[in-house]
């Protein structure tokens, strides 16, 4: 029974808080949301980043057609997202 050396690894990710390598997102915030493209009527799954703020306004194109879109996201107290897509 020899020292591997891993005991102090080990102790280290032990005293490692869970949700340390999380990027530091309240679990309870929406972080994806189904929108319609303007444009060609698709729905598209887009990815909320509920760290950059309660409000956000920012341009993606559409996964489909690949047109601009105004993306405006609003959280609530509670987690939840408004998204509104408008021609770009």
């Amino acid at each position: 029974m020899g020292y591997d050396g891993d005991d102090e690894d080990q102790d280290d990710r032990d005293r490692q808080d869970p949700g340390e390598d999380d990027a530091g997102t309240d679990p309870g915030m929406q972080t994806d949301a189904e929108v319609t493209c303007p444009y060609c009527g698709e729905v598209v799954q887009i990815t909320l980043d509920p760290d950059s703020g309660s409000a956000q306004e920012y341009v993606e194109d559409c996964e489909v057609c690949c047109r601009p879109w105004n993306v405006q996201v609003n959280y609530d107290e509670t987690g939840k997202a408004e998204v509104t897509v408008e021609q770009g």
